[in-house]
């Protein structure tokens, strides 16, 4: 398993999310550098990194049980009190382009299901994107 940084697992979130449908949009793309530019948890995180913690991110999900490897990683890396923030942030990125898949959802269901969410926290979570995510 590959040892990153709780903000490189951040990120890894925020990629796996955005390439589970094989597609990494514009607004996707925009969004987590949005996110890294923006929240607190990224304060530290050398902004200028990010392009090739991405693309390592991209390169281990290609790998043989990469989805696996990644998650594993994302667990290992990040305290427990930040894996409502990991999947927060994962729902950003599904939402960031007003659609969401269904294998964005099934990536959803496979991150809450290793980070131990409880249905709660995920709800909350989830319904507050819908609010900041709605058309008008």
């Amino acid at each position: 398993m590959h040892q990153i940084s709780p903000q490189e697992a951040l990120v890894y979130v925020m990629i796996l999310t955005s390439a589970a449908d094989s597609h990494m949009t514009d607004a996707e793309l925009s969004r987590i550098g949005s996110l890294v530019h923006t929240i607190p948890a990224f304060r530290e995180f050398d902004k200028d990194k990010l392009p090739a913690i991405a693309r390592q991110c991209q390169e281990m999900l290609q790998d043989d049980d990469g989805l696996e490897n990644v998650l594993d990683s994302i667990k290992s890396a990040l305290p427990a009190k930040a894996y409502d923030t990991a999947y927060a942030l994962a729902v950003d990125i599904a939402a960031a382009d007003l659609s969401v898949s269904q294998v964005e959802l099934r990536i959803l269901q496979i991150l809450r299901d290793k980070l131990d969410l409880d249905k709660l926290t995920v709800a909350a979570i989830e319904r507050g994107a819908r609010a900041r995510y709605r058309l008008l």
